[in-house]
């Protein structure tokens, strides 16, 4: 599953979804299903405590070279150079400042981040490994 088949150049058209992280199974990387206080994954069958989630990144992004466009997501720590830090720690920041600065609502922060990603990303030129 890791293995490329070749590389793609190409620039992103747009971002297409808004949630750049998701809580992800370590032995799978499924999306797990987090309650108040447990995680349990529907694939595996993995199950933990919900303070002990890791937390994985997924950017689903259009793209187009010369001729063609492209829907593609890219996963894991290959993004951790662009977000600066792991999926893990961002999760981290952005719970601590929602809870720092007491928002109920977090959607100002996620439009926040995403306008951040729409500004990196958007317009500019990647190798991509397909």
């Amino acid at each position: 599953m890791n293995s490329v088949q070749g590389l793609l150049a190409a620039s992103v058209i747009s971002i297409q979804n808004s949630c750049f992280i998701y809580p992800a199974c370590q032995n799978c990387f499924s999306r797990l299903i987090l309650g108040s206080r447990r995680f349990n994954c529907l694939k595996c069958g993995c199950t933990g405590e919900a303070k002990d989630a890791s937390y994985r990144y997924r950017l689903s992004l259009k793209i187009a070279d010369t001729n063609d466009l492209f829907d593609i997501t890219v996963f894991g720590s290959c993004l951790d150079p662009f977000f600066g830090v792991t999926a893990e720690n961002l999760q981290r920041y952005i719970q601590d400042f929602n809870q720092l600065s007491g928002e109920t609502n977090t959607e100002s922060s996620t439009r926040a981040l995403v306008q951040a990603v729409e500004t990196c990303f958007i317009g500019k030129r990647f190798i991509f490994g397909v």
